[in-house]
This record gives C-alpha cells, structure tokens and sequence, in this order.
C-alpha cells in the first residue's frame, strides 16, 4: 500500500509539469490575475537579492509552494511531514534526507518535523522567492531577527495537518504571528466549486450505476451509489 502511495506521488509530480491538475471551472479574468500575481512574486527573485537572517523564503514545486525561515549562515528552518520522531530520537537518523515514504507515512500519522537544512537542500534546485507574503498578509511583518528565533524555538517534532498546520503556517505564525495558509484556503475553494458543480452529482452517479454492473447489486456499490449523488446534490 505504501509503495503504491509513493508510485501515485511520483506520477502526479509528473502529470502536473502537462497542467493536468488546473482548475477548469476558474474563468479567465481570475487566470490572467494569478499569472499577474506569479509574475510579480517572482521579479524579486530575479533581482538576485541574497536572502537576510528572519527572511520568509518561498519555493514554487510542482503539486505544491514550500516554505521556509531563513537563519542566516544558509541555513533554512522548515516544517516537513515526517514519521521517524514518532519511532526514533536518534537525531542522525532523523537529520538524514526525508524520502518519499517517511514523508507519506508523516502525512498519514500527522506528525512533522521542523527542520534545519542548507539552501540547496530546502531549495532542491528550483527558484527561491524572498518575503512575498510581506504584501498579501494584513499584519505586518515581525523584526527579521524575532522572526527567526520564534522559527529557532520550534525546531523539533511538531503535529501536523495538510490542511491546518502545514509548512505555509509555520512562516506565517513565525513571521507575522497569524498562522495562515493561501495554499489550503484555494484548494477548500476548489472543492467547495466541486461540490456545487452539478456534474458531480451526474458523474458520481454514473460512476456508482458502473460498480454496479461490474460488482453486482450490493451494500457496498448500491449505498454509495445512493448516498453519494444525494449527498452533492444537497451540498450544491
């Protein structure tokens, strides 16, 4: 079961490089605004500036934007799903590289670790965004060296929660006392648009009339098939 999450990560990190997973049901006009959103978080970039001691860095991946606080001395501490503090304190093993499996079974058992890595490593050879979040958060920003010891106080084994405590909240709390996340509030946007969308109802339908004819009638293909399109229908 694991080896099988591991191979569905490594495929969607793939299909996402061909925009497989761009929203549809976004119209243009909000398309054209996140393209002039991107262009202008990544100008600061492309200026070359070298991040300072209490800096909140951003790094755009494929499924997903990491983040992290920089320490000064290329040093970046950051939040990772993680599931060795919960089986070892051995602190060589878990300062080794996190592969992708301690990171699913971390997502699974909800724990984290908050980490100190060089640049290179928490950058893993894609661009590095400086402060971007300074202009969208409304409280202002902490003194850049405050910053960086409430990131220094949490290093260490931390809960964890995709959608409630990720990475994006571990800067955000540090660097302007509210922990906030846009990555998680677009994606409950988007599920939110899917449930209201209408073709769910239709698709989910035909999905469960299709176990049907596959599996037979039963509890377990007859119920869902049921409840699920009732369910969207009433949400929508």
């Amino acid at each position: 079961m694991l080896q099988l999450l591991t191979f569905l990560v490594e495929k969607l990190s793939l299909l996402s490089n061909f925009k497989l997973f761009e929203c549809s049901w976004l119209d243009a006009e909000e398309q054209e605004e996140q393209e002039e959103q991107r262009e202008q978080q990544e100008r600061p970039a492309q200026r070359g500036a070298p991040p300072r001691r209490g800096d909140l860095l951003e790094v755009p991946r494929t499924l997903f934007t990491h983040f992290g606080i920089y320490l000064g001395d290329n040093k970046v501490a950051h939040m990772i799903p993680d599931i060795l503090p919960v089986l070892t304190t051995d602190q060589r093993l878990i300062g080794s590289v996190i592969s992708n499996k301690r990171l699913i079974l971390g997502c699974m058992y909800k724990c984290a670790t908050v980490r100190v890595d060089n640049l290179e490593d928490f950058a893993y050879g894609c661009s590095i965004l400086v402060n971007c979040r300074d202009k969208t958060m409304k409280a202002p920003a902490f003194p850049n060296e405050e910053v960086a010891k409430r990131a220094e106080k949490h290093v260490g084994s931390i809960p964890y929660s995709l959608l409630w405590n990720n990475c994006e909240h571990f800067v955000t709390f540090c660097r302007y006392g509210h922990a906030a996340s846009r990555q998680s509030e677009k994606f409950c946007e988007c599920l939110k648009s899917i449930i209201r969308d209408q073709r769910s109802v239709i698709a989910s339908g035909l999905l469960g009339m299709i176990s049907i004819v596959c599996f037979g009638m039963a509890a377990s293909t007859t119920l869902p098939t049921i409840l699920i399109p009732f369910t969207l229908w009433m949400a929508g």
